[in-house]
């Protein structure tokens, strides 16, 4: 379950071009420019069969002009708190600064398993310039080069060992886990405890460490079902809730613990680019999803074209995926809120819904047949059997045809519409895959 890994150091080490290479994407902005990357990244990458996200934290920064020099150190200090291990990146061109021993400090204070990773070893040169990294304090440091990939893999195999055992008290039952999360202020807070204050009396906290998902059961109204929240949640006095990088970070662990997320959008706010960040997590996570625009009795236009015009908005920001359900309600005046929990036990269902081949391949040929994939290059494709994947996170259909390499983006989504068409998925992901029979 949910393991993170945190790239900290200074500003312009390669904490961005580390991350690129690790989960293979281009999300971080490179450039030269110290200090670019302001927000958090996430992504999720495996590395001998261990999952793990990665998240690439601010430069830190000292004594500037900068004003994201609070919220950078702010930062560090989060990911501290929050990761499995670190890797202290630092130029191995550069050698120590002053800035690396100050930030070695605070590692060394922290107690948390560090990796100290030494950057731009671009022509193994710089290889007897590696011993000065030693006076850091935090064990044997490590050569790579981010640009390159030199070295990843032995950095790698030391993060897996250095992976904490998850000792995680953690239900063994098949009960649903729904997970609450959405930006600070959205009311997560304020769900929670409107659940919680109905059902004070049957609450079994399971509870890991302290940086861990709590599950509390909730069994009640005829629902019976794990509420993943995260200590973070809870420890109100270290965060200062309006940090908006505290959110996302305290929301991967809850995310990755949950089977189905409930993500409240403030109504009085409308839908920001932190809700967008926090359901890219969800949908890269691959969980279910449900909205709960929260805070509705505080909007005085409640007309149907009001609820229209949000729904399409919220439907627009988080495309393509589009097939999820939308609820309007208030954790205050608990309006609704019976709603979510009875919709995030139907999406769960939709998780685990599972069609039969002969079904499948009766519908679909039709489908197929009547929209054939288009010709590329004069190759024509031709799907022959379809089978749905068993044991599956989602539902997960695999397409055998002669050409899986010619089938296009815009095809498999005109697959996946229509196999939401006929069948109930709403709020699940689907995964889609083509291989050469």
């Amino acid at each position: 379950m949910g393991r993170l890994v945190a790239i900290v150091g200074r500003p312009n080490v390669g904490k961005s071009t580390l991350f690129n290479r690790l989960t293979q994407t281009r999300a971080a902005i490179v450039n030269d420019t110290s200090g670019t990357t302001r927000d958090r990244q996430y992504g999720k990458m495996d590395w001998n069969g261990m999952e793990m996200s990665i998240v690439d934290t601010g430069g830190w920064v000292v004594n500037s002009e900068d004003i994201f020099e609070g919220e950078i150190n702010k930062q560090v200090h989060l990911a501290i708190d929050e990761a499995d291990v670190i890797l202290f990146m630092v130029d191995i061109k550069n050698g120590v600064t002053d800035l690396d021993d100050r930030v070695a400090a605070i590692l060394r204070r922290s107690n948390k398993p560090t990796i100290v990773v030494a950057n731009k070893d671009d022509n193994n040169e710089s290889i007897y310039a590696l011993a000065e990294f030693y006076s850091l304090g935090l064990g044997d440091p490590f050569s790579i080069s981010a640009m390159t990939g030199t070295g990843t893999g032995d950095l790698l195999d030391e993060v897996v060992k250095r992976m904490p055992a998850k000792d995680l008290d953690e239900p063994t039952d098949d009960l649903p886990r729904f997970a609450i999360v959405g930006r600070p202020n959205a009311g997560k807070s304020s769900l929670i405890n409107s659940l919680m204050d109905e059902q004070r009396n049957i609450v079994t906290d399971i509870a890991g460490t302290t940086r861990d998902s709590i599950h509390t059961r909730y069994n009640k109204f005829g629902f019976d079902f794990y509420l993943v929240d995260t200590a973070g949640i809870r420890k109100k006095n270290k965060v200062n809730e309006d940090i908006e990088y505290y959110s996302v970070l305290r929301s991967i662990r809850s995310i990755e613990y949950s089977d189905v997320c409930i993500l409240l959008i403030d109504a009085t706010r409308g839908i920001e680019s932190q809700d967008v960040n926090i359901f890219s997590i969800i949908e890269k996570n691959r969980k279910g999803l449900v909205v709960l625009v929260n805070k509705w009795d505080l909007v005085e236009n409640k007309s149907q074209e009001a609820i229209k015009h949000m729904e399409a908005t919220i439907r627009e920001r988080f495309a393509p995926f589009t097939d999820f359900p939308i609820i309007f309600g208030s954790a205050l005046t608990k309006q609704r809120i019976h709603k979510v929990l009875e919709t995030a036990v139907a999406v769960n269902e939709n998780r685990k819904r599972t069609i039969s081949t002969s079904q499948l391949n009766n519908v679909m040929h039709e489908v197929i047949e009547a929209c054939p994939p288009p010709a590329t290059k004069g190759k024509y494709v031709k799907i022959k059997y379809i089978t749905m994947l068993k044991g599956a996170k989602v539902p997960t259909f695999i397409f055998f045809c002669n050409l899986p390499q010619w089938i296009r983006d815009p095809y498999k989504r005109y697959l996946e519409n229509q196999i939401r068409e006929r069948w109930d998925l709403t709020g699940t992901p689907v995964n889609l895959f083509f291989r050469e029979k």
